[in-house]
C-alpha cells in the first residue's frame, strides 16, 4: 500500500502560512517504519481537490488530507469528498453528538446561558460534522470536533496541533499491520570527481540486479562541506539493501570516482 498526503489551503500556496504538515508525517512513519510514496499541495479550489480526491479514493492508498473540513466558505474539501465519491453530504449523529458537547463546553467554560441546540450558531458549528454517507469518524483529542474517513482515506483539520494527533491515531489504530522494525532505511555515499552521466550505467544495472531496489543521485554544486559533489545511494527492500550498496559502492571505486563520507539513513 502506497501512502500519501494532500495539503489544501490556499494560506499554504500564498506562503501565509508555512507547511508543517509534510515534515511531521515523514516523521511519524519513520517512527513507525514506513514511507511517504507522494504528497500534493492544493488551493481552496473545490473543482481540483475533488479531481485530486476522486484519485485517491480510487488508488486503494493509505491518504491523509489536511485542511479545509472546517464550515466556512473557504472550506470546500468535505463537500468535495462527497463528490469524489458521489455520495450525499449528511450530519453523522456521533460527531454531532461530540460537537454539542463542545458547544455546551465552551459555554459553560465562558460563563453563557445554557445554549440552543437550534440555534444558528449551534446549527452553523454542527456543519462541521457533516460527510459523506458512510464516513467514520477520527477522534481529536484536542477539541473533539472529529475528522472523518471512508476506506482508505482520512480527512483531518488544517491546525498541526489537531492533526498530528490524528494522524497517529490512523496510523496506530487503523494501520498498525504496516508498521515495521525501524531499521536501515537508505545507504548513500558522498561521491567526488564524478559525473551523473557517467554513473548512470551502473545506477541502472544496480536497480536491474536487486528487485525491490531503488538508486538515487542527489547532485550539489555549491555544499559547505563537501563543495561539488553527488550523493549516491539505494534505498528499498531491507533484504537487498546491503547488497546493492556494496555493489554501488565498488562500480563507484571501478569507475574511479572518490568516495568522500558514506552515510546511513533509519
Amino acid at each position: 500500500m502506497n501512502i500519501g498526503l494532500i495539503i489544501i489551503g490556499d494560506e499554504i500556496l500564498s506562503g501565509k502560512r508555512q507547511d508543517r504538515h509534510l515534515s511531521k508525517f515523514i516523521e511519524l512513519l519513520s517512527e513507525r517504519g514506513m514511507q511517504l510514496d507522494w504528497a500534493q499541495y492544493l488551493g481552496d479550489d473545490p473543482a481540483r481537490i475533488t479531481a485530486q480526491l476522486r484519485q485517491a479514493f480510487a488508488s486503494g492508498d493509505l491518504v491523509i488530507s489536511c485542511g479545509g473540513i472546517g464550515a466556512t466558505p473557504d472550506d470546500h474539501t468535505r463537500q468535495s469528498a462527497a463528490a469524489a465519491l458521489g455520495r450525499e453530504l449528511q450530519l453523522h449523529p456521533e460527531a454531532r453528538e461530540l460537537i454539542w458537547a463542545r458547544i455546551q463546553h465552551m459555554a459553560q467554560e465562558q460563563g453563557h446561558a445554557p445554549p440552543d441546540p437550534a440555534a444558528g450558531d449551534s446549527l452553523r458549528r454542527f456543519q462541521m460534522g457533516v460527510f459523506p454517507t458512510g464516513a467514520e469518524i477520527i477522534p481529536n483529542p484536542f477539541n473533539g470536533i472529529p475528522g472523518f474517513f471512508v476506506g482508505n482515506v482520512y480527512f483531518v483539520p488544517g491546525f498541526p496541533v489537531m492533526a498530528h494527533p490524528m494522524m497517529t491515531w490512523v496510523l496506530d489504530q487503523r494501520h498498525a499491520e504496516l508498521h515495521r522494525a525501524r531499521g536501515v532505511l537508505e545507504r548513500s555515499l558522498i561521491v567526488l570527481g564524478a559525473m551523473e552521466a557517467s554513473l548512470t550505467p551502473l545506477m541502472e544495472s544496480i536497480e536491474a540486479h536487486f528487485t525491490g531496489i531503488k538508486v538515487f543521485s542527489l547532485p550539489s554544486v555549491d555544499h559547505p562541506q563537501w563543495g561539488r559533489h553527488i550523493e549516491l545511494g539505494v534505498k528499498g527492500d531491507a533484504g537487498q539493501l546491503a547488497s546493492a550498496y556494496e555493489a554501488l559502492k565498488a562500480g563507484v571505486l571501478e569507475f574511479g570516482a572518490v568516495v568522500s563520507t558514506e552515510l546511513v539513513r533509519q
